[in-house]
């Protein structure tokens, strides 16, 4: 038997969230899930391999995709292909607009289910990415995906962040053939990526905001 503990990730029971209005796909009405999601009284940490196998809990994934306006004004957007080494098997190979991952209950010293999050998701971009430029953040929008079995037991919180510079460098070798490239580029290459990627960028990007 093991003796390294398994990590345990937050999570929001599935029907907590159906009770706030079930959709498919993206949703920009980030007031009405995302602050009652956080303070509904049901989170919990549970153990992460069980929760990739069970639909009845949604884990919190924090999303953050980076955008570049160059200086002919054209929309550039960080992407990358996952390595053979990041957590989601069933993700490997695909490539990504999205840089994030569980909030872990290690986060949890933080306080709030609030300050939780927040410190889950600047763990997650200090240990995926070197942000060497000035930048604004902002949510935009949450994703679910019910069509999949990896978007069955995840839900994402999109978070856009606009940089001064294209000046970004992974810091984890499974991030490969990572850089800004045209959004337009992207979205003629669409079906490579993975199925959250392709909703951020045919439903939220691509709607101008």
């Amino acid at each position: 038997m093991s003796t390294v503990a398994e990590e345990r990730v937050l999570v929001v029971p599935t029907p907590a969230f159906h009770a706030l209005g079930h959709f498919q796909g993206f949703s920009a009405d980030i007031d009405r899930y995302f602050p009652a999601l956080l303070e509904n009284g049901q989170l919990s940490y549970r153990p992460r391999s069980e929760m990739e196998e069970d639909p009845g809990f949604k884990q919190l994934i924090p999303y953050v995709v980076f955008r570049y306006l160059d200086p002919q004004g054209q929309v550039q957007i960080f992407q990358y292909t996952r390595g053979g080494g990041q957590g989601e098997a069933r993700l490997h190979t695909k490539r990504s607009v999205g840089i994030g991952g569980h909030i872990s209950s290690l986060d949890a010293q933080a306080g709030t289910h609030q300050d939780v999050y927040r410190e889950g998701l600047q763990r997650e971009l200090d240990e995926e990415v070197c942000i060497d430029t000035t930048f604004s953040e902002r949510c935009i929008g949450l994703i679910n995906d019910d069509q999949t079995s990896v978007g069955q037991v995840h839900l994402g919180i999109v978070h856009l962040l606009d940089v001064t510079e294209p000046q970004l460098t992974p810091r984890e070798t499974d991030i490969q053939q990572a850089g800004f490239q045209p959004l337009e580029k992207i979205q003629a290459e669409l079906a490579d990526f993975e199925t959250w990627s392709q909703i951020v960028v045919g439903e939220a990007l691509g709607a101008g905001r």
